[in-house]
């Protein structure tokens, strides 16, 4: 196998280690999807992760791959409670993708493991439609380390997806090794931080260095898909300044910082929470104009409606305490915001 390919555990998928992340495709219109999936098709990428919670992601799919299907694979999620929601969402998920199979099917971040028999009925669905050669692989996300930890030990699943870039804690990459261990396939979410990490050639550098992991990236222009695939056939290796680059990132920004997951979400006083709380980060590491648009203020400036409720703090999947968090970037932003005129 060469080093630019990588093997999803026991489901035999074999692809680049250039993913597509098709969330931030829900954004453009279907016309400029299209031609994006289709771009990242031909250049060589093979596999697709979509979600039923990602509004009209599925159908964008449907569109570009309806007459290619076979040469291509496709993950999908549901985020059903039961199992005759999540039956639901597969027949949805087929009829928009315009398919009669999903490569792999995974409960969309479930606050606990679904397992035979826990009553929920998840799993067995999952089975049901795996019998009837509806989906070919049973996956999970998480961005909870418990939960994942617990679906790589039941032995039920074929692939874990998981927040992990060169930001990630040592208990990240434990869960990698697992993953390895166990003949599961890991797939990397928020390889570039929701956009904290800039520069993509050390993302992938970074992600190459494991065997098991298969990174996908969020791509919503085509200048974004076309750096990623450069690296098809000129893959990033760990240097020396790529070493230097991430060892300064590690520093700014291990620790207790905002992801961007949105899990937190929605507010009841209406605060933009999953963008709110990393302000600070965001400043220093994009041109700061495009933080400080009458816009932005207005949604930073919203943060003084925190009805300190508890409930975002409660779905933190991290533990951030995130209404002090808000305080702080808060704070932090009214101090540019008077060194600037804007």
């Amino acid at each position: 196998m060469e080093d630019t390919q990588v093997r999803l555990g026991s489901t035999g998928i074999v692809v680049n280690k250039n993913g597509f992340g098709a969330l931030p495709i829900q954004r453009v219109s279907d016309d400029a999807a299209v031609f994006l999936l289709k771009k990242a098709y031909e250049g060589g990428v093979r596999f697709f992760d979509t979600a039923r919670a990602y509004s009209d992601s599925e159908h964008k799919l449907g569109l570009a791959f309806s007459g290619i299907r076979e040469s291509l694979y496709i993950a999908t999620k549901s985020g059903a409670e039961t199992g005759e929601g999540m039956k639901k969402d597969l027949e949805k998920s087929l009829s928009e993708l315009q398919t009669d199979y999903i490569d792999i099917y995974q409960f969309h971040n479930p606050s606990f493991c679904p397992k035979p028999g826990d009553g929920s009925g998840l799993y067995e669905a999952a089975m049901e439609a795996k019998a009837a050669g509806k989906i070919r692989h049973i996956g999970i996300t998480n961005h909870r380390l418990g939960v994942a930890k617990e679906a790589i030990e039941s032995g039920l699943y074929e692939t874990l997806q998981f927040p992990f870039c060169y930001l990630a804690s040592p208990k990240d990459e434990a869960l990698v090794e697992g993953c390895r261990k166990a003949g599961m396939g890991f797939i990397a979410m928020k390889a570039l931080s929701g956009g904290l990490i800039t520069n993509s050639a050390a993302a992938y550098a970074h992600a190459a260095q494991f065997e098991n992991v298969l990174p996908i990236w969020g791509v919503q222009r085509e200048a974004e898909l076309d750096e990623f695939l450069s690296y098809i056939k000129n893959p990033p290796v760990m240097t020396e300044e790529i070493r230097s680059l991430i060892e300064k990132d590690r520093k700014e920004l291990s620790g207790s910082f905002c992801r961007g997951c949105g899990y937190c979400m929605p507010c009841p006083a209406g605060i933009e929470i999953n963008n709110c709380a990393r302000m600070s980060l965001l400043l220093r590491r994009s041109p700061s104009e495009n933080q400080l648009t009458k816009e932005a203020q207005d949604k930073m400036m919203k943060i003084k409606d925190c009805l300190h409720c508890g409930q975002c703090k409660r779905k933190c999947p991290y533990g951030l305490d995130t209404p002090a968090l808000l305080e702080e970037n808060l704070a932090d932003y009214i101090e540019v915001l008077a060194g600037k005129s804007v």
